[in-house]
């Protein structure tokens, strides 16, 4: 069965940085395009970046923008996220999300399979 494994969350202080990481089994990788999406408390769950087949192409929320940078490694079938300057408005639960198709999504439906979720906090 298909598993996806998210790990290097953590407790971090505002302006500090962690590295996502999510561990793929169980699907032929380099065919699907994979994506981080997180959820605070009391929030829906929300995109955050996401990355094509290949990691040529990317894209993120706003928000993210030049203190994310989603990456694969397809030989290790593993997708990361490195956020840094983190802030205390980026606490949430991190999700890794599997999407079948080679092109990437910014919608939670449209991906097939997820993980269990990370937690990461920020302190002020």
């Amino acid at each position: 069965q298909v598993q996806l494994v998210e790990s290097g969350g953590g407790l971090v202080q505002a302006g500090g940085s962690l590295r996502l990481s999510c561990a793929a089994s169980g699907l032929t990788f380099s065919i699907y395009a994979m994506g981080w999406f997180r959820q605070a408390v009391g929030k829906e769950r929300e995109f955050v970046a996401t990355v094509n087949w290949s990691g040529s192409s990317t894209y993120y929320v706003d928000s993210v923008k030049g203190r994310f940078t989603i990456s694969r490694d397809n030989a290790k079938k593993t997708v990361y996220l490195q956020m840094n300057s983190l802030q205390p408005e980026d606490t949430a639960i991190y999700y890794c999300g599997a999407r079948k198709n080679l092109f990437y999504s910014t919608t939670p439906m449209e991906y097939e399979y997820w993980g269990q979720g990370t937690q990461v906090t920020v302190s002020s």
